[in-house]
């Protein structure tokens, strides 16, 4: 079994060899952080895409088809209950209303879809924090070297290393 840099497991490593294998698994974090973001950007574009397709499909909706459905709905309605020829284009501009609502719901949710998901403010903010752990993080301190100090304080660290 061997550690990601090809090292033997349990074997010393020097503080070069650790370095350089935190500065590859923060290169690789990041550069996976990115594609995340990418990712989710993706997506909210699309739900976007979606959310903006429904208005404008409304709208053409509204545009397009009042005037001949409510000509043929309002004649229909006429022919089947021979009510006022009025109040059968009212019912007929009612009906394309309600279809105009249903997509302008539908583009509604897919606008708060889109607002809520907010990932690359997540990745970002998960990116700060991963580069404020490394930044908050300190070597340990290294004891004096053996020359200044005494005999005692020698002896007490050979005792204690072994």
């Amino acid at each position: 079994m061997s550690a990601p840099d090809g090292s033997p497991v349990g074997a010393e490593r020097s503080i070069g060899q650790l370095f350089a294998s935190a500065t590859a698994d923060l290169s690789a974090l990041v550069h996976d952080e990115i594609a995340l973001a990418k990712a989710q950007l993706k997506q909210d574009v699309k739900r976007g895409a979606t959310s903006g397709g429904a208005f404008s499909l409304a709208g053409a909706v509204l545009v397009f088809s009042l005037p001949m459905l409510n000509f043929a709905l309002a004649y229909g309605i006429r022919t089947w209950t021979e009510w006022n020829l009025a109040l059968c284009f009212l019912l007929s501009f009612a009906a394309n209303v309600l279809v105009a609502l249903v997509l302008v719901l539908i583009g509604v949710t897919f606008a708060k879809k889109a607002k809520k998901s907010q990932g690359p403010q997540k990745v970002a903010a998960s990116m700060k924090q991963s580069a404020g752990v490394l930044q908050n993080a300190r070597p340990h301190p290294r004891p004096e070297p053996a020359r200044d100090r005494g005999p005692e304080a020698i002896e007490a660290v050979a005792r204690s290393s072994s």
